[in-house]
């Protein structure tokens, strides 16, 4: 029997400017202290430094692509057997890996100090659209650690 209880999702809600579940989302990752409209002008302003210099046409589209290039496809999950714990690869979940993707970029554009956090927002997006930076990097750890530790993964269940 699970030692934890399920999780109840809660339903999707949209932001007022693009009608975007993942800009909603984004929002509420980059919130701090209940500050919900300091983080909607935080990004909605990085979303639109993020175009800025390119010919994209779609304010979201840089957004997606940053997310699509930061999502990790696996991870690494302690499994205790036999009073040895392993690190077993095991695939992401679609919420999860949106949710990850969107913690990485942010905590990492606050870990950028001396400038303004929606000037490093919009920096991490366009790195993580363009497939570097630190998220990106991230990413690539994780998926290492995952093939790294791939003869555990018949400890999966």
């Amino acid at each position: 029997m699970s030692r934890r209880r399920r999780v109840i999702k809660k339903e999707i809600r949209i932001d007022g400017r693009y009608a975007s579940p993942l800009v909603a989302k984004l929002i509420s990752t980059t919130m701090q202290d209940g500050n919900k409209s300091i983080a909607e002008r935080i990004v909605y302003g990085a979303i639109e430094k993020s175009r800025e210099g390119t010919d994209v046409v779609d304010p979201l589209e840089t957004l997606n692509k940053a997310i699509e290039n930061v999502k990790p496809r696996l991870e690494v999950k302690s499994r205790r057997v036999g009073g040895a714990t392993y690190q077993v690869p095991m695939e992401v979940a679609p919420d999860r890996q949106i949710s990850l993707a969107m913690r990485w970029i942010v905590g990492f554009a606050n870990k950028r100090k001396g400038i303004p956090m929606e000037k490093a927002l919009a920096a991490e997006l366009k790195e993580a659209a363009s497939g570097q930076g630190n998220a990106i990097k991230k990413r690539d750890d994780m998926h290492k650690m995952a093939q790294a530790n791939r003869a555990f993964a018949h400890f999966r269940w």
